[in-house]
């Protein structure tokens, strides 16, 4: 699409009369992480050029070994959002534990989730990664922050999106009235409004899932795989298959184009018995995003945004997209 000219910025304040959460405040929130997604995205662009490829020698807490853009990537973060002034902690993919704003910097009641360098194992092949986020308030009147705060359901998010590198740096985000995407001009230094009021496709006709994990499968989740690569579905043809293996990659195209994205629970795989993706900082995010679109998400049985979080670094299986694709898999998963 060919850009507008109308600045990430200026849309806020253009419609911040529509939407009440555009306080003066949430607008310098999303000021600084805009900022700090344009530095990720320079040392994305000249990462082969410098040494900020391959791994740091580090495992984060999930248990994966950390690559160096990747922890750039939530320095950079950390660092810009505890001096925003509009914070009071943050959780990241990267870190076991909460982080909060110390006390000798100013403070707000917003909290930010993100994941710093989502598909990061693909940086060294250069294919699209990207940053995801979720801002949200902080639920209790202490004067501290507790582990409670953080584990609200995706529907209390005031705004949540990610950042796309690629061939251009995109931005897609949702404060709950729509999604709208822009796109980031190098020549003048700006994200600019490209994408207005993303719709995603009722019916997709593509399917996103990393099929060497077949055999981990139960039955049902095969049969939902089988059931879009089947002429007899009620598309009437097979749907493409199309995975990068980057989650906001592959979520970014089926949100423009239309399909399904699945990441089930790996029933024989001990290391992922409840999937692989984080409820906080990936499915939930992008479940917001997806039905501000028109989209759905499920675990299979659940709508994402009503699962309350037990844990910070929870996982869940996630089935997103075109909205009746979701809910035939979802049929056949409960079925």
């Amino acid at each position: 699409m060919e850009s507008t000219g109308i600045t990430v910025m200026e849309h806020l304040l253009i419609h911040q009369k529509e939407n009440p959460l555009a306080t003066g405040r949430f607008t310098r929130l999303l000021s600084e992480l805009i900022f700090s997604a344009k530095i990720i995205s320079r040392e994305v662009k000249k990462a082969g050029l410098v040494d900020i490829l391959g791994l740091t020698g580090k495992v984060n807490v999930q248990g994966e070994e950390v690559r160096k853009l990747d922890d750039y990537a939530n320095r950079i973060l950390i660092y810009r959002m505890q001096h925003a002034g509009v914070l009071c902690a943050m959780a990241s993919e990267e870190n076991a534990d909460i982080i909060e704003v110390p006390d000798k910097m100013p403070r707000g009641n917003y909290i930010l989730v993100f994941d710093p360098l989502d598909g990061s194992s693909n940086i060294d092949v250069n294919v699209n990664i990207g940053t995801i986020f979720s801002i949200r308030r902080k639920t209790s009147d202490r004067s501290y922050v507790t582990l409670e705060d953080f584990l609200q359901e995706g529907t209390t998010q005031v705004a949540a999106g990610y950042f796309l590198y690629g061939p251009s740096t995109m931005l897609v985000y949702t404060t709950g009235k729509g999604v709208d995407g822009f796109t980031l001009d190098p020549s003048v230094g700006e994200f600019l409004l490209s994408h207005p009021s993303i719709k995603i496709p009722e019916t997709g006709k593509v399917y996103s899932v990393n099929e060497s994990y077949r055999s981990y499968w139960d039955e049902k989740v095969k049969a939902v795989v089988d059931y879009f690569k089947s002429p007899n579905n009620e598309r009437g043809k097979p749907y493409t298959s199309r995975y990068i293996g980057s989650l906001v990659a592959d979520f970014h195209r089926n949100l423009l184009y239309g399909g399904i994205f699945m990441y089930p629970a790996d029933k024989k795989d001990p290391a992922k018995p409840h999937g692989k993706l984080r409820l906080l900082c990936e499915a939930a995010p992008l479940a917001f995003v997806c039905e501000q679109a028109g989209g759905a998400a499920t675990d299979g049985s659940r709508r994402i945004l009503d699962i309350k979080p037990e844990a910070l670094h929870q996982r869940v299986p996630l089935f997103i997209g075109s909205k009746n694709d979701v809910e035939k898999a979802t049929e056949i998963l409960s079925g």
